[in-house]
């Protein structure tokens, strides 16, 4: 499965327990906010001023090991 910048922040961490620490390592640290209920990758990565690109690729990196 390819992590893409659309899917939704806490889908990915319930399915890939193992990003929880890229997302904080990018400085994403509000995965127990209610906005990454409903936020996808890209929004969250916006609002924080993160490059979503580097982060989807530490994202994939980490789900491929």
């Amino acid at each position: 499965m390819q992590i893409t910048k659309d899917m939704s922040i806490i889908e990915i961490v319930q399915k890939f327990p193992q990003t929880a620490d890229i997302f904080l390592k990018h400085g994403m640290g509000c995965l127990g906010c209610a906005a990454a209920r409903f936020e996808n990758i890209e929004q969250g990565a916006s609002a924080h001023g993160i490059d979503v690109t580097a982060l989807i690729n530490d994202l994939n990196k980490a789900v491929a090991k």
